[in-house]
């Protein structure tokens, strides 16, 4: 029997296979095409797709434990849904579901709904579940390094209420403390819920000045226009999904993504480690764009 990883090939679950398999366990990476996958030594794959019932059977007949991500879809309840029902139906008892901060309170906002009508139906089966729910992504502020770069403007509309930006390194390290302690109890555990979040609330100013220090050079923050936010992934995105990140960065501007007071020690106790911060990733990013010296 082995741990059952979707979302395999993407930021997360590709940290969490390498993460189990340098652990040890035994640990099956779903891929919806074989051979496309680069996984690393003790992994291996399985072929199969969250919408195709018969695949996801045969691959949840060998699983004792499974790491549940969805993409950011339109289907993407169906598929968490059909997942969690297949799973019950093959007698797996150690999940551990990726959803994310505040699914209960981001209302309007489609992703954050969707996650916690899955959140409700492993509390309504009472479903033995570790619920992970990150904050905001660090990395995904690579997406505007080079306007960071280039024009000196942090333009990621964040707002000032407050962002426990967390580390996808982070995220694949508590999912992965989680999987193995779930996979190597003697039998299901109870269920938990664990916002998985940052040492530091940042905001659009605060995280400018962490580019400003690692630049040395003044960078400002853009401000909190959501039209042109969403314009701007509107063109290399789909319509419905720039308007879920404009709603969501709304959401973002009123409430901040703040998590509870114990969060961050909980974290830092279950990793045995302090939790990274947003100047280290920022080094990391500037350092490889910086000039080489001759």
């Amino acid at each position: 029997m082995s741990i059952l990883v979707t979302g395999a090939t993407g930021t997360i679950g590709s940290l969490v296979v390498q993460g189990l398999a340098r652990a040890g366990a035994p640990v099956k990476a779903l891929v919806r095409t074989a051979g496309k996958a680069a996984l690393p030594p003790g992994a291996s794959e399985v072929v199969a797709d969250l919408t195709d019932v018969a695949s996801m059977r045969r691959a949840l007949a060998s699983t004792r434990t499974l790491f549940l991500l969805n993409a950011v879809t339109p289907d993407e309840v169906t598929q968490a849904l059909i997942t969690l029902n297949l799973a019950r139906e093959a007698g797996v008892e150690r999940i551990v579901y990726l959803s994310v901060i505040h699914a209960d309170a981001y209302t309007d906002v489609p992703h954050f709904t969707g996650k916690h009508t899955v959140e409700r139906m492993i509390e309504t089966l009472d479903l033995p579940a570790t619920v992970l729910r990150p904050a905001y992504f660090m990395q995904n502020d690579r997406q505007v390094q080079a306007v960071v770069e280039g024009h000196g403007v942090y333009p990621m509309p964040i707002g000032s209420a407050g962002v426990a930006m967390v580390d996808t390194r982070d995220i694949a390290d508590v999912a992965v403390a989680e999987l193995l302690r779930r996979d190597r109890a003697e039998g299901p555990l109870p269920r938990i819920t664990l916002d998985v979040v940052g040492p530091e609330l940042l905001t659009g100013t605060s995280a400018a000045a962490v580019w400003s220090e690692a630049l040395g050079r003044e960078v400002v923050y853009g401000g909190n226009d959501l039209a042109a936010f969403e314009a701007q992934l509107a063109g290399f995105a789909p319509g419905w999904m720039a308007y879920d990140m404009r709603l969501m960065m709304a959401r973002i501007q009123q409430q901040g993504m703040v998590p509870g007071a114990a969060a961050v020690k909980r974290l830092e106790a279950l990793l045995g480690r302090p939790l990274r911060r947003y100047a280290g990733l920022v080094a990391e990013l500037t350092a490889a764009t910086a000039p080489q010296a001759a």
